[in-house]
């Protein structure tokens, strides 16, 4: 709940806004009206060179808007005032930039409504969906406004006499943010907040798919006193402004959360400069399903696992590997459930599964479930294109059963509301078919022993591992990360971030010898 105070504080600082700098508040409420938004760079708006136009999923007539889309020119510039902000910033006190912080959290969990229904309307996720996004992005800002005042370091005695040794963590200097258009909000401000919590300076660049979200929390950061080039909204391709910020040696550390493949292109163009790399992927996450588990509790994360976010999470349960014992019953139930499942419009009362974000990807989840077919998989239940009232990229929950842990629809990931079952016929071979595979990021186990789910804690070659729950859904204040090819470089979220973001320094002092 926001206090009484906070809801007063907030107002006024709204007040102040309409009075000082109106045409931000115009641009903040008519950010749902088909207009031109521009990118934000050293603390000033500016038109790019062309624009993009942002169609609602969920309804193609729909226009959110035309955005515009940076050149290097304006990147070089963004670039160059970070530099210098990221200087003054890190002189900046403790409390200041914890207070910062703090508003900017604060107001995204108040305008968690408004700014989730503009999330739900461009990403196609449900509103409920879109507006818990919203505030879990706020609950990151407070939560790294807290550990700004939580920067402790370390003393030491040195090994000779007469010195003292001190270690402490530095800002690592222009961070570049590369985020992905599942999360739109949440994934860039788990990056951004301890960015700036730590003393950096932010490039960010988010996917061209879900512009207005990043313009919204973009307008919400520019409003506060920060110094100008500190924080950069730099939309665009990412042939030419991704790889720009990837190659630039002015660049200190990237924060990539995206594709295996394209997570290499950033890994083989920034190890060039040597910079400092933090890469989410791909994931291919199981749900073992065991014959001593509650199947009610089993069919529950799976169904949530698997198409929460019409199936387009990281941590999705793409494969269900399930004891032969209670095999049919899971997948009877299961196809019922997802039968049940309500597909239409993001913001419609009632609306479980939104659109699919794009076309692209609607061709790419419909080719998916050819393949399984092609692989000899049984499609029990959806993978078709549906109508609505509106034209949108609708597709239903597909359940695919009999399918092999060594075939393709269970190698690489989909990004699809399509959950493949493999059968095993025991623990420990539902262990080994988890664990078969290059990713790494969540798995998790439905079992009432907790001699096996102990096991599978120790056992489970993942970074994250959920225990009778579904694979997705994370807290912000614990490390979030994977193994293989789901992650590279040092965990996100909690005190883990700090590793990123900073550098260590040990300073040895020579004390002297007192009077």
């Amino acid at each position: 709940m926001v206090s009484v105070k906070l809801t007063v504080n907030f107002l006024k600082r709204l007040y102040i806004v309409k009075q000082q700098a109106a045409p931000l508040v115009r641009r903040t409420k008519s950010v749902l009206m088909p207009q031109n938004f521009q990118n934000y760079i050293a603390g000033a708006w500016h038109d790019g060179e062309t624009t993009i136009e942002n169609i609602n999923p969920s309804d193609l007539s729909d226009s959110i808007g035309h955005y515009a889309q940076a050149n290097r020119r304006q990147l070089d510039n963004a670039l160059d005032a970070a530099a210098s902000a990221q200087k003054q910033w890190a002189k900046t006190g403790l409390e200041a930039r914890q207070s910062i912080l703090m508003n900017i959290g604060n107001e995204l969990m108040a305008r968690r409504e408004e700014l989730g229904r503009l999330l739900s309307r461009e990403e196609g996720k449900p509103l409920a969906e879109g507006m818990g996004e919203i505030y879990r992005a706020g609950q990151f800002f407070t939560y790294y406004a807290a550990e700004t005042l939580r920067q402790m370091g370390d003393t030491a005695d040195s090994v000779r006499a007469g010195i003292e040794i001190d270690v402490r963590r530095e800002p690592v200097g222009v961070v570049a943010i590369i985020s992905p258009w599942n999360f739109p909000t949440a994934t860039a401000v788990w990056k951004i907040a301890p960015a700036l919590a730590f003393g950096n300076a932010v490039i960010w660049k988010p996917a061209n798919l879900v512009p207005a979200s990043a313009v919204a929390l973009a307008e919400i950061i520019a409003r506060q006193d920060i110094p100008a080039g500190l924080f950069n909204l730099v939309m665009g391709p990412g042939g030419e402004i991704g790889q720009g910020l990837v190659e630039s040696p002015a660049v200190n550390a990237i924060s990539f959360t995206g594709s295996v493949e394209v997570g290499k292109q950033i890994a083989a163009s920034a190890i060039t400069n040597l910079t400092k790399i933090q890469m989410e992927m791909g994931s291919k996450n199981a749900l073992a399903v065991m014959d001593d588990g509650d199947i009610d509790i089993a069919v529950a994360a799976a169904l949530g696992g698997a198409f929460g976010g019409t199936g387009q999470k990281c941590t999705a349960s793409s494969r269900l590997v399930v004891h032969a014992k209670i095999h049919d019953e899971f997948v009877d139930k299961l196809s019922a459930g997802a039968k049940a499942m309500v597909v239409d419009h993001a913001l419609k009362d009632g609306t479980q599964i939104g659109p699919v974000v794009s076309q692209t990807q609607l061709d790419e989840n419909l080719a998916w479930v050819d393949r399984a077919k092609a692989e000899g998989g049984d499609i029990l239940c959806g993978g078709t294109r549906e109508t609505r009232d509106t034209d949108g990229y609708y597709m239903t929950p597909a359940v695919v059963a009999g399918t092999k842990n060594s075939w393709q629809i269970n190698r690489e990931e989909m990004f699809a509301p399509i959950a493949c079952v493999i059968k095993v016929d025991s623990y420990d071979e539902a262990v080994d078919v988890v664990n078969d595979t290059h990713f790494g990021l969540t798995s998790g186990i439905i079992t009432r022993s907790l001699a096996r789910a102990t096991d599978f804690r120790r056992r489970a070659q993942t970074g994250v591992v959920t225990i009778n729950l579904p694979t997705a859904g994370t807290d912000y204040h614990v490390p979030f990360g994977g193994r293989g090819s789901s992650s590279y470089g040092p965990r996100e979220q909690g005190r883990y971030a700090e590793e990123f973001y900073t550098t260590v320094k040990t300073s040895y002092i020579a004390a002297g010898q007192p009077d």
